[in-house]
Protein backbone atom coordinates (compact mmCIF):
# COMPACT_ATOMS: atom_id res chain seq x y z
CA UNK A 1 0.00 0.00 0.00
CA UNK A 2 1.52 3.26 -0.99
CA UNK A 3 1.56 6.37 1.37
CA UNK A 4 0.52 10.20 0.16
CA UNK A 5 4.00 10.84 -1.32
CA UNK A 6 6.13 8.13 -3.76
CA UNK A 7 9.47 7.77 -2.63
CA UNK A 8 11.75 7.11 -4.90
CA UNK A 9 15.51 6.49 -4.23
CA UNK A 10 14.61 7.50 -0.64
CA UNK A 11 13.64 10.89 -2.02
CA UNK A 12 9.97 12.30 -1.29
CA UNK A 13 8.21 13.68 -4.23
CA UNK A 14 5.35 16.02 -3.85
CA UNK A 15 1.59 14.88 -5.13
CA UNK A 16 1.15 16.52 -8.82
CA UNK A 17 -2.08 18.64 -7.00
CA UNK A 18 -0.16 20.05 -4.46
CA UNK A 19 3.11 21.03 -7.02
CA UNK A 20 0.16 22.24 -9.30
CA UNK A 21 -1.26 24.57 -6.40
CA UNK A 22 2.34 25.62 -5.30
CA UNK A 23 3.36 26.56 -8.44
CA UNK A 24 -0.12 28.87 -9.06
CA UNK A 25 0.36 30.73 -5.48
CA UNK A 26 3.15 33.00 -7.53
CA UNK A 27 1.09 33.68 -10.26
CA UNK A 28 -2.11 34.88 -8.59
CA UNK A 29 0.33 36.87 -6.06
CA UNK A 30 1.54 39.05 -9.53
CA UNK A 31 -1.86 38.98 -10.97
CA UNK A 32 -3.10 40.40 -7.49
CA UNK A 33 -0.34 43.11 -7.36
CA UNK A 34 -0.90 44.25 -11.16
CA UNK A 35 -4.73 44.26 -10.27
CA UNK A 36 -4.21 46.80 -7.06
CA UNK A 37 -1.51 48.66 -8.85
CA UNK A 38 -4.00 49.24 -11.30
CA UNK A 39 -6.75 50.38 -8.94
CA UNK A 40 -4.46 52.30 -7.53
CA UNK A 41 -2.81 54.49 -10.40
CA UNK A 42 -3.52 58.07 -11.09
CA UNK A 43 -5.99 57.89 -13.48
CA UNK A 44 -7.64 55.28 -12.13
CA UNK A 45 -8.28 57.61 -9.40
CA UNK A 46 -8.79 60.16 -11.22
CA UNK A 47 -11.87 58.49 -13.10
CA UNK A 48 -12.92 57.76 -9.49
CA UNK A 49 -13.15 61.48 -8.79
CA UNK A 50 -15.14 62.19 -11.97
CA UNK A 51 -17.35 59.83 -10.82
CA UNK A 52 -18.09 60.68 -8.14
CA UNK A 53 -18.40 64.57 -8.70
CA UNK A 54 -20.89 63.72 -11.22
CA UNK A 55 -22.88 61.54 -9.18
CA UNK A 56 -22.62 64.43 -6.47
CA UNK A 57 -23.75 66.81 -9.00
CA UNK A 58 -26.68 64.39 -10.20
CA UNK A 59 -27.72 64.37 -6.87
CA UNK A 60 -28.13 68.18 -6.35
CA UNK A 61 -30.01 68.50 -10.11
CA UNK A 62 -32.71 65.55 -8.41
CA UNK A 63 -33.26 67.40 -5.08
CA UNK A 64 -32.92 70.93 -5.77
CA UNK A 65 -31.25 72.32 -2.72
CA UNK A 66 -32.77 76.05 -3.97
CA UNK A 67 -35.93 75.32 -2.87
CA UNK A 68 -34.83 76.53 0.70
CA UNK A 69 -35.10 79.91 -0.37
CA UNK A 70 -38.82 79.44 -1.38
CA UNK A 71 -39.76 76.34 0.99
CA UNK A 72 -37.90 76.95 3.67
CA UNK A 73 -36.06 74.52 6.32
CA UNK A 74 -37.93 71.15 6.84
CA UNK A 75 -40.35 71.39 10.07
CA UNK A 76 -38.57 68.87 11.88
CA UNK A 77 -35.60 70.64 12.26
CA UNK A 78 -34.76 72.83 14.37
CA UNK A 79 -32.14 74.80 16.41
CA UNK A 80 -28.47 73.80 16.75
CA UNK A 81 -29.58 70.83 15.11
CA UNK A 82 -30.88 72.65 11.67
CA UNK A 83 -27.82 74.67 11.56
CA UNK A 84 -25.48 71.83 12.26
CA UNK A 85 -27.24 70.25 9.15
CA UNK A 86 -27.45 72.87 7.28
CA UNK A 87 -23.53 73.14 7.75
CA UNK A 88 -23.14 69.53 6.31
CA UNK A 89 -25.54 70.19 3.43
CA UNK A 90 -23.43 73.28 2.44
CA UNK A 91 -20.54 71.96 2.57
CA UNK A 92 -21.38 68.99 0.88
CA UNK A 93 -23.16 70.93 -1.56
CA UNK A 94 -20.28 73.11 -2.60
CA UNK A 95 -18.51 70.52 -3.56
CA UNK A 96 -21.16 69.63 -5.97
CA UNK A 97 -20.95 72.60 -8.18
CA UNK A 98 -24.08 74.48 -6.09
CA UNK A 99 -23.20 77.75 -6.59
CA UNK A 100 -22.08 79.46 -2.88
CA UNK A 101 -24.01 82.98 -3.65
CA UNK A 102 -27.22 80.96 -3.45
CA UNK A 103 -26.24 79.20 -0.14
CA UNK A 104 -25.35 82.04 1.57
CA UNK A 105 -28.80 83.56 1.19
CA UNK A 106 -30.37 80.79 2.26
CA UNK A 107 -28.33 80.82 5.16
CA UNK A 108 -29.17 84.12 6.10
CA UNK A 109 -32.83 83.40 5.22
CA UNK A 110 -33.15 80.54 7.39
CA UNK A 111 -30.60 82.16 10.69
CA UNK A 112 -30.55 85.63 10.33
CA UNK A 113 -27.41 88.04 9.71
CA UNK A 114 -25.22 86.90 12.24
CA UNK A 115 -25.75 83.33 13.18
CA UNK A 116 -26.14 82.49 9.52
CA UNK A 117 -22.81 84.40 8.47
CA UNK A 118 -21.26 81.44 11.51
CA UNK A 119 -22.79 78.42 9.70
CA UNK A 120 -22.33 79.53 6.29
CA UNK A 121 -18.53 80.31 6.94
CA UNK A 122 -18.33 76.76 8.50
CA UNK A 123 -20.23 74.97 5.68
CA UNK A 124 -17.75 76.68 3.13
CA UNK A 125 -14.49 75.87 5.53
CA UNK A 126 -16.02 72.19 5.45
CA UNK A 127 -16.62 72.21 1.88
CA UNK A 128 -13.09 73.68 0.81
CA UNK A 129 -11.44 71.25 2.81
CA UNK A 130 -13.83 67.95 1.32
CA UNK A 131 -12.79 69.15 -2.29
CA UNK A 132 -9.04 69.78 -1.42
CA UNK A 133 -8.83 66.39 0.23
CA UNK A 134 -10.42 64.71 -2.73
CA UNK A 135 -8.39 66.61 -5.18
CA UNK A 136 -5.23 65.89 -3.88
CA UNK A 137 -5.91 62.33 -3.48
CA UNK A 138 -7.65 61.48 -6.11
CA UNK A 139 -6.49 64.33 -8.46
CA UNK A 140 -3.17 65.22 -8.42
CA UNK A 141 -0.84 62.46 -9.38
CA UNK A 142 -2.50 62.44 -12.55
CA UNK A 143 -3.18 66.08 -13.85
CA UNK A 144 0.11 67.66 -12.41
CA UNK A 145 2.03 66.31 -15.15
CA UNK A 146 -0.56 67.96 -17.73
CA UNK A 147 0.60 71.71 -16.33
CA UNK A 148 2.96 72.48 -19.52
CA UNK A 149 1.10 75.13 -20.68
CA UNK A 150 1.95 78.95 -20.09
CA UNK A 151 -0.37 79.91 -18.38
CA UNK A 152 -1.09 76.95 -16.42
CA UNK A 153 2.75 76.73 -15.23
CA UNK A 154 1.99 80.24 -13.68
CA UNK A 155 -1.05 79.37 -11.55
CA UNK A 156 0.11 76.23 -10.59
CA UNK A 157 3.82 78.48 -9.49
CA UNK A 158 1.88 81.28 -7.70
CA UNK A 159 -0.48 79.09 -5.76
CA UNK A 160 2.82 76.01 -4.53
CA UNK A 161 5.19 79.12 -3.56
CA UNK A 162 2.26 81.42 -1.97
CA UNK A 163 -0.15 79.71 -1.68
CA UNK A 164 -1.78 81.93 1.60
CA UNK A 165 -1.53 84.87 0.08
CA UNK A 166 -2.63 83.68 -3.00
CA UNK A 167 -5.76 81.58 -2.12
CA UNK A 168 -6.77 85.35 -0.16
CA UNK A 169 -7.30 86.87 -3.04
CA UNK A 170 -8.93 84.44 -5.31
CA UNK A 171 -11.70 84.45 -2.22
CA UNK A 172 -11.10 88.31 -1.75
CA UNK A 173 -11.94 89.31 -5.66
CA UNK A 174 -14.69 86.94 -6.84
CA UNK A 175 -14.14 85.40 -10.62
CA UNK A 176 -12.95 82.13 -9.76
CA UNK A 177 -15.65 79.55 -8.75
CA UNK A 178 -15.57 78.42 -5.37
CA UNK A 179 -15.00 74.71 -6.52
CA UNK A 180 -12.36 75.86 -9.31
CA UNK A 181 -10.14 77.30 -7.17
CA UNK A 182 -10.76 74.20 -4.59
CA UNK A 183 -9.64 71.85 -7.30
CA UNK A 184 -6.75 73.77 -8.90
CA UNK A 185 -5.25 74.39 -5.38
CA UNK A 186 -5.36 71.21 -4.81
CA UNK A 187 -3.46 70.18 -7.65
CA UNK A 188 -0.93 72.25 -6.88
CA UNK A 189 1.63 72.03 -4.13
CA UNK A 190 -0.42 74.01 -1.67
CA UNK A 191 -0.32 73.25 1.82
CA UNK A 192 -3.36 72.40 3.91
CA UNK A 193 -3.17 75.01 6.42
CA UNK A 194 -2.75 77.68 3.96
CA UNK A 195 -5.51 76.59 1.89
CA UNK A 196 -8.18 76.71 4.84
CA UNK A 197 -6.84 79.83 6.95
CA UNK A 198 -6.71 81.59 3.79
CA UNK A 199 -10.45 80.17 2.71
CA UNK A 200 -11.77 81.34 6.09
CA UNK A 201 -10.43 84.75 6.08
CA UNK A 202 -10.76 85.39 2.43
CA UNK A 203 -14.39 84.53 2.76
CA UNK A 204 -15.94 86.53 5.12
CA UNK A 205 -16.53 89.63 3.30
CA UNK A 206 -18.36 88.05 0.21
CA UNK A 207 -20.04 85.59 2.39
CA UNK A 208 -21.01 88.29 4.98
CA UNK A 209 -22.42 90.20 1.88
CA UNK A 210 -25.29 87.44 0.75
CA UNK A 211 -25.76 86.10 4.02
CA UNK A 212 -26.98 90.09 4.99
CA UNK A 213 -29.34 90.29 1.97
CA UNK A 214 -30.75 86.68 2.23
CA UNK A 215 -31.79 88.30 6.08
CA UNK A 216 -32.88 91.28 4.97
CA UNK A 217 -34.35 90.27 1.66
CA UNK A 218 -37.72 91.28 3.13
CA UNK A 219 -37.44 95.02 3.50
CA UNK A 220 -35.25 95.37 0.42
CA UNK A 221 -35.48 99.18 0.76
CA UNK A 222 -33.89 98.91 4.36
CA UNK A 223 -29.89 100.60 4.39
CA UNK A 224 -28.85 97.24 5.41
CA UNK A 225 -29.90 95.27 2.00
CA UNK A 226 -28.53 97.93 0.12
CA UNK A 227 -25.00 98.13 1.78
CA UNK A 228 -25.19 94.47 1.31
CA UNK A 229 -25.68 95.01 -2.10
CA UNK A 230 -22.66 97.40 -2.73
CA UNK A 231 -20.81 95.21 -1.09
CA UNK A 232 -21.75 92.58 -3.59
CA UNK A 233 -21.32 94.08 -6.34
CA UNK A 234 -18.07 96.69 -5.28
CA UNK A 235 -15.75 93.52 -5.08
CA UNK A 236 -17.57 92.02 -8.51
CA UNK A 237 -16.65 94.65 -9.98
CA UNK A 238 -13.13 95.32 -9.20
CA UNK A 239 -12.16 91.47 -9.68
CA UNK A 240 -12.87 92.54 -13.46
CA UNK A 241 -11.22 95.13 -13.82
CA UNK A 242 -8.23 93.54 -12.34
CA UNK A 243 -8.43 90.58 -14.04
CA UNK A 244 -9.11 92.89 -17.81
CA UNK A 245 -5.90 94.53 -17.02
CA UNK A 246 -4.07 91.49 -16.53
CA UNK A 247 -5.33 90.24 -19.49
CA UNK A 248 -4.52 93.24 -21.59
CA UNK A 249 -0.31 93.46 -20.24
CA UNK A 250 -0.13 89.86 -21.12
CA UNK A 251 -1.36 90.81 -24.55
CA UNK A 252 0.79 93.36 -24.29
CA UNK A 253 4.02 91.25 -23.97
Amino acid sequence: MLDATTCSGGTATAPPRAAAAEAAVPALSRAGAFLVRALLSPWSRFSLLVGLLASAATAVLLFEPQRLLTEGWPPHLGGAAAALVFAVAYGLCTVAFVPRPLLNLAAGALFGSQAGLGWALAGTVLGAGLAFGLGRLLGQDALRPLLRGRWLRAADGQLSRHGFRSMLAVRLFPGVPFWAANYCAAVSRMGWVPFLLATALGSVPNTAAYVVAGARASAPTSPAFLIALACIAVPALAGVVVAWRKRHRLRGR
